[in-house]
């Protein structure tokens, strides 16, 4: 099996899926590359084009281009039709198909570190209202959650997201970050999915004591491992679960599609991606 994929975003420095997907090309003695392309929001569309002609299977999508490549698309699985989101695009030669495996990544990331159970029947906050947060309103309401609350700074943007309740059959209510200590006062789960936080990037500083003593936090963000938004929920007391789970999961069945093997999401693997994300 060989194949050529990558991963586009801006910026795209401080994405380890290179390090990811090399390393399950490694393991299955595949030949084949992923490597990261920084693409402006204003070059995307052109810049698909010509990684089409220069050979490239498909490619992993992040920030800022989720929605872009939605629109790209000619063709969108479920999850991708539903978010209005796509982080995984595949080239072929009837057109381009746009997938979305970040619900997948994410309610992964949250069984292992949360358990099963952990929203059934209970409350949800999400800060953020972009293409991570539309796909965790999808991985949420198939987990059981009984509301989901947008927090978005541009409120307009958190509003746009409610309309989804109506195809995943869940409530979903919208407003701007001061509705945060009443939105929080009984949540059993916080999703982060701005980019605040990132490496270099300040934190959003919302205080976190509005939250239940048994409610957890999550981060999409996974660089630096540990942002300082798990750092204060974790001083606080409250569970954490980091982005690097959501990530590797995710990963899965990108890699399928690109090179035709599922790979396993391993101690060994996430070993090897903390080192490159603390420098150990």
């Amino acid at each position: 099996m060989s194949g050529l994929a990558g991963v586009v975003g801006w910026p795209i420095a401080q994405s380890v899926s290179p390090l990811l997907h090399s390393h399950w090309i490694a393991e299955h003695g595949i030949d084949g590359s992923y490597v990261p392309l920084p693409v402006r929001p204003e070059d995307f569309a052109a810049a698909m084009k010509e990684l089409q002609g220069k050979g490239f299977c498909g490619v992993n999508v992040t920030v800022p281009h989720k929605q872009a490549a939605f629109a790209l698309a000619g063709r969108h699985d479920r999850a991708a039709g539903i978010t209005g989101a796509v982080n995984l695009l595949l080239f072929g030669d009837d057109g381009i198909e746009g997938r979305n495996t970040d619900g997948i990544g994410l309610a992964a990331a949250l069984r292992d570190g949360l358990g099963q159970d952990c929203v059934k029947g209970r409350a949800v906050v999400i800060w953020g209202a972009g293409g991570t947060a539309r796909a965790a309103v999808y991985a949420l309401s198939r987990m059981g959650a009984t509301e989901i609350r947008i927090l978005n700074r541009t409120v307009a943007r958190a509003e746009a997201l409610v309309a989804l309740g109506r195809q995943v059959s869940v409530k979903i209510t919208a407003g701007g970050y001061e509705l945060w200590p009443e939105a929080g006062k009984d949540a059993a789960l916080l999703v982060h999915t701005t980019s605040a936080g990132m490496k270099q990037t300040p934190s959003l500083d919302l205080p976190l004591d509005v939250l239940p003593s048994g409610a957890a936090v999550f981060d999409a963000v996974y660089n630096p491992l540990e942002t300082a938004l798990l750092k204060r929920a974790r001083e606080q007391g409250l569970r954490t679960v980091d982005g690097l789970g959501m990530l590797m999961h995710q990963a899965v069945p990108s890699f399928a599609a690109f090179f035709g093997i599922e790979p396993a999401v391993t101690p060994a693997l996430r070993s090897k991606l903390e080192k490159a994300l603390t420098g150990g």
